[in-house]
């Protein structure tokens, strides 16, 4: 593979439903171009673009992929990414890196939940987009129903420009219809190099789409619109240039057919490509952030500029170490060269650069501007840095990743498992974005969280693999908390003789609540020397290590006010320790007279789902204890937001993801601690209880 500069590199995100057909296309691709000598399959264990043993066990993608294919003196770096919702950190590191969208729709199901996620994301990075609607030759598949259903969800930019040629029920060739020509692989005239005529019977079609073309073309030109209106055609050139400013200003969006099993529109699929999509060169330049001058700095997009590169993805290997996929936005990155980290102020050596497709590697000596590759070994890297040349302080602006909510408490398997597990589970961290490793130290649970159940297995299987550590998930504990309602005055005497010195140490203590900090508040009252002021640290100490485990279920005890009001103390047979043990007496004597309460944390949740699914989510709050705060309208999307028990959210991204076909998404912060209804409270006692007694 030649080296490839700034205008001869298209960088593709290549999206859709799980399932659509996305590999296949690739792999049809490969295999047309003779990059490779079979067309693989993800579920066969044959596929060079899904072969981990994740992907070849489930049959569907489940990490991103690079698939550079050189086509027409062009290199496109095609980013495979998974369809399924639960593995969007991989589609969000693609499409942050990609400068243009291939949306894959089968023809059988047509628009699907992850199709329109795929075009809400492209939109938002306001990404040139291609449909292909795939499998056109599969049973009750219909062309014309898929691309019905993406006008009317997606608008009138979605225009075709291929379309299928039906005989007897079985797709038979195809119609260019900007060049107005018919091609077929099957039947008589079957000859891929051989344009024919239109058929007959489409010629009324394929003039409407040619005009549905020609119109969303004159809108982007004020002569053009000229010639529109007084009825004229639009020369071959005119169209050319008319679709590249209309593809590239998302007026036109144009639809390809085909089948990737079959090879079929295939070709023209990566002529469109070339064709109409911008070269990463195209965008001549972007804004970074100057992290020495505390300044925005534009940079061009050429190979003349000073070095910038963005790592997007990042693999830890037990045995090769830090594997960092990257892509040049600006100069050129050359091996056996030292760059610096702006984001950890560190020196890193280039030592060897590489090209991957799929699980091939290919040495290179240098990647320029536009291009992705990869590099390993870098000490301190990782996703979402910038490496540029020493002494520039550049910083690219990072990648958006979706925070994780479906949090699971982690529990080793045996005695060995827990001593790898904790080195183990940050290495998997440190490969997605998407999950969080914390140390809950009111729980004292290590909680792993994930986008979705299958997020969390498919990280499970690969600590397994690669670090031969075993763990099993539970739901995690909700850190409730102890209170109390009631003023009330506890005793404590601890008097012990054991020969000698003795120890003694007696107090009353007031305890009351305090709504004002959550931290017991200590205070002490004593006249007239009842007890040395030497002792009251000790009484506070004692006071403190009672208040982490509350009488009722053992929860943290808060909101409270502890006064030292009285006592009693000996010359010689006091000591602190004796004071701090008085205290925990005069705890245990007045606690369960303080009318003690249960808390439980309540969490701001801001879910955001589209407008048909409003109803659902309401009544779905009501079941859940929660009360809806508030509602607006954004971008068609319903925002919702209300205050629930964190305990009734345990599960809530699987439930949401059900409840709205995948289009929903929420974030959760806490916002305070409530009493836990009675009935509730009686029964988390009981559960607390009874787990004690296990233990």
């Amino acid at each position: 593979m030649r080296d490839y500069l700034a205008h001869e590199v298209r960088n593709v995100a290549v999206l859709g439903h799980s399932g659509a057909g996305k590999t296949a296309v690739l792999e049809s691709m490969l295999f047309f171009t003779k990059a490779s000598d079979r067309f693989g399959h993800t579920s066969e264990g044959s596929s060079l673009i899904d072969y981990d043993p994740e992907e070849i066990r489930r049959g569907i993608s489940v990490y991103t992929s690079i698939v550079p294919i050189e086509w027409k003196e062009c290199k496109i770096n095609f980013l495979d990414t998974p369809g399924y919702a639960d593995f969007c950190g991989e589609k969000e590191a693609a499409i942050a890196t990609a400068d243009n969208a291939l949306i894959i729709v089968g023809a059988k199901e047509g628009v699907q939940s992850g199709t329109i996620r795929a075009w809400e994301e492209a939109q938002k990075r306001k990404l040139p987009t291609i449909f292909f609607i795939n499998k056109t030759d599969e049973e009750n598949a219909s062309f014309d129903a898929a691309y019905a259903k993406l006008r009317e969800v997606f608008g009138k930019s979605v225009i075709p420009f291929e379309v299928p040629i039906i005989e007897n029920d079985e797709v038979i060739g195809s119609v260019n219809i900007l060049r107005d020509k018919a091609w077929y692989f099957k039947g008589e005239k079957a000859d891929p190099n051989k344009a024919c005529e239109v058929p007959q019977h489409m010629v009324e079609q394929v003039k409407a789409y040619k005009d549905q073309i020609a119109e969303a073309v004159a809108m982007g030109d004020d002569e053009l619109m000229e010639k529109f209106f007084n009825g004229e055609e639009f020369s071959e050139a005119e169209l050319t240039k008319g679709v590249r400013l209309g593809v590239r200003s998302g007026e036109i969006r144009p639809v390809f057919s085909g089948s990737a099993n079959l090879t079929v529109g295939i070709e023209r699929l990566m002529d469109l490509i070339i064709k109409y999509f911008p070269a990463y060169g195209e965008a001549g330049s972007f804004i970074a952030f100057d992290q020495e001058k505390n300044d925005a700095v534009m940079l061009e997009t050429n190979e003349k500029e000073a070095l910038s590169v963005q790592v997007f993805k990042t693999i830890v290997d037990p045995f090769v170490g830090r594997i960092s996929y990257l892509k040049v936005m600006s100069g050129v990155l050359s091996s056996d060269t030292a760059v610096y980290n702006t984001q950890k102020d560190k020196t890193e050596k280039i030592s060897q650069i590489f090209i991957v497709k799929g699980k091939h590697q290919t040495a290179v000596g240098k990647l320029f501007t536009g291009d992705i590759g990869a590099v390993v070994k870098l000490q301190a890297t990782q996703t979402n840095d910038t490496l540029c040349e020493k002494g520039n302080h550049y910083a690219i602006e990072p990648i958006p990743f979706s925070e994780p909510m479906l949090g699971m408490a982690v529990y080793p398997k045996s005695k060995n498992d827990e001593d790898k597990m904790s080195n183990a589970l940050a290495r998997i961290c440190e490969e997605d974005a998407t999950l969080r490793l914390e140390n809950n130290k009111e729980t004292k649970q290590t909680v792993l969280y994930g986008v979705g159940d299958q997020h969390l297995e498919v990280a499970l299987n690969k600590l397994k693999a690669r670090y031969k550590v075993e763990v099993e998930l539970k739901t995690p504990r909700v850190p409730y908390r102890e209170t109390i309602r009631a003023k009330i005055v506890g005793e404590g005497r601890h008097k012990k003789q054991t020969g000698g010195h003795g120890q003694f140490g007696h107090v009353f203590i007031e305890f009351e609540p305090n709504e004002e900090t959550v931290e017991m508040v200590f205070e002490e009252k004593v006249f007239g020397g009842a007890i040395p002021k030497g002792y009251f640290p000790a009484v506070e100490t004692g006071l403190k290590e009672c208040m982490e485990k509350g009488v009722l279920a053992g929860y943290k005890v808060v909101n409270i006010k502890a006064t030292l009001t009285d006592g009693k103390y000996h010359d010689v047979d006091s000591s602190e320790m004796a004071f701090k043990l008085a205290a925990h007496l005069a705890y245990k004597d007045a606690m369960p007279k303080a009318k003690p309460v249960l808390l439980e944390p309540i969490v701001n949740v801001h879910v955001r789902v589209p407008d048909e699914y409003t109803g659902d989510i309401i009544g779905d709050f009501n079941k859940r204890r929660g009360a809806i705060i508030g509602m607006d309208m954004v971008d068609g999307y319903q925002i919702i937001n209300a205050q629930v028990p964190l305990a009734e959210m345990q599960k809530y991204p699987i439930e949401l993801r059900a409840m709205t076909k995948g289009r929903g998404s929420y974030t959760q912060v806490f916002e305070r601690y409530d009493q836990v209804p009675q009935n509730l409270s009686e029964r988390i006692i009981a559960q607390a209880k009874e787990a004690a007694e296990v233990k």
